[in-house]
């Protein structure tokens, strides 16, 4: 058999985030003598095409990548102001490197500006892929909505995790033409299905056998919402003294977020357990999943967590598309905390494996390779 064919997936980093994690478990699925990932990165340790790669510090998934036999590549980090210099090291890189057949774009914020040179470069496809459904406040937000201005004309195909996601990064208009193919985020169900005996293991290896175990993952950054979900654990913990808050995830605000339980006078039951390799392991502990983002694209934390059987409390702003059981209550973040903690509690059902009603959803991952596949080889996207 011949080398593989490579496919190079530019994102922010390779760290433990909602795209990243999607795009590792369709990686860990791919027959790798046919198919290969590399990753083109951007980080602010790189300032100028041909600087030393090694500046940037490693990320989550890196040891992983290299094992799969996939590479790691660095941009500068673009900040508007460095366009020209951001632009010189992309052209530099794709005329060094020939060897892409796929470029999938998931960071759209400059995917006007990196698609169209690996184009040029003679990439066969090239794609733009939106993964969330909403940006950052202030000038940086401005900024990105304008750098996506026209983006649906620069790629050969648009993707997006979900409608709202696809309106939001591409436009109304061209949703409604039909140019953009939504491919909601998959998972290993399997890896998440429920098993009492391993729950009831992780709740003593927690020392929380007897509480009410609140759970949530996520990146401590603004679009989660932490403060307001501290909130509602506040409240929670005024009706129940047996409540207990797991947070999964790392991010410049959770200093901020320490110092909110330190003044809510909750800091000895909230533990704060960083990025984990293995977060099925907490989903089987917890007895409830919360999620009150301001924003999502499609949430692969809320498909886990309905994978896991677990019943989850999500703003009213996510997605409908992420619900693939009768497991999720939305509900407003505009109202008191104490609603969202009326809900939880009056919540009363059996856990059982649900895994398999959410692949039948199309929330698979083992189905979605085999699509991927199809489109990586030979340009098929009847599949996805």
């Amino acid at each position: 058999m011949g080398n593989p064919i490579r496919v190079l997936h530019v994102l922010g980093g390779t760290g433990l985030g909602g795209a990243e994690s999607r795009i590792m478990d369709l990686y860990r699925q791919m027959n790798r003598e046919e198919i290969q990932f590399d990753f083109l990165v951007h980080s602010g340790a790189v300032h100028r095409a041909g600087d030393d790669e090694n500046a940037r510090k490693p990320q989550f998934y890196d040891e992983e990548i290299r094992k799969m036999g996939g590479r790691i590549y660095v941009l500068p980090k673009f900040k508007v102001y460095n366009y020209f210099i951001y632009r010189k090291a992309v052209k530099a890189f794709f005329t060094k490197h020939h060897e892409f057949r796929v470029v999938q774009g998931h960071m759209t914020s400059t995917a006007s500006i990196y698609l169209p040179l690996a184009k040029r470069a003679g990439v066969p496809i090239t794609v733009a892929h939106s993964r969330n459904a909403g940006v950052e406040k202030g000038l940086k937000g401005m900024a990105t909505r304008f750098f996506r201005r026209g983006l649906c004309q620069k790629a050969d195909y648009c993707f997006a995790c979900s409608k709202a996601a696809g309106v939001d990064v591409f436009g109304a208009k061209w949703m409604e033409r039909g140019e953009v193919r939504i491919i909601h985020n998959a998972i290993d169900t399997a890896r998440f299905a429920y098993q009492p005996q391993k729950s009831a293991a992780m709740r003593r290896k927690l020392g929380a056998e007897d509480k009410l175990i609140v759970g949530h993952v996520g990146r401590f950054d603004a679009q989660k919402n932490h403060s307001y979900l501290i909130e509602i654990f506040a409240a929670l913990c005024r009706k129940r003294e047996d409540a207990v808050l797991f947070l999964l995830g790392e991010g410049a605000g959770r200093a901020k977020i320490e110092k909110q339980c330190e003044a809510l006078g909750i800091r000895d039951k909230v533990f704060f357990e960083g990025n984990q390799k293995q977060p099925e392991n907490y989903y089987q502990a917890f007895d409830v999943f919360l999620l009150p983002s301001f924003y999502e694209g499609l949430p692969g934390v809320l498909v886990e967590a309905q994978a896991a059987g677990l019943p989850c409390f999500v703003s009213d702003t996510v997605t409908r598309e992420a619900q693939a059981t009768g497991l999720v209550t939305y509900l407003s973040i505009q109202q008191p905390p104490e609603k969202w903690a009326q809900a939880v509690l009056s919540v009363k059902r059996e856990r059982k494996d649900t895994s398999g009603e959410v692949a039948a959803r199309g929330f698979d991952v083992k189905n979605q390779a085999a699509a991927y596949r199809s489109f990586y080889l030979n340009g098929d996207v009847s599949g996805l």
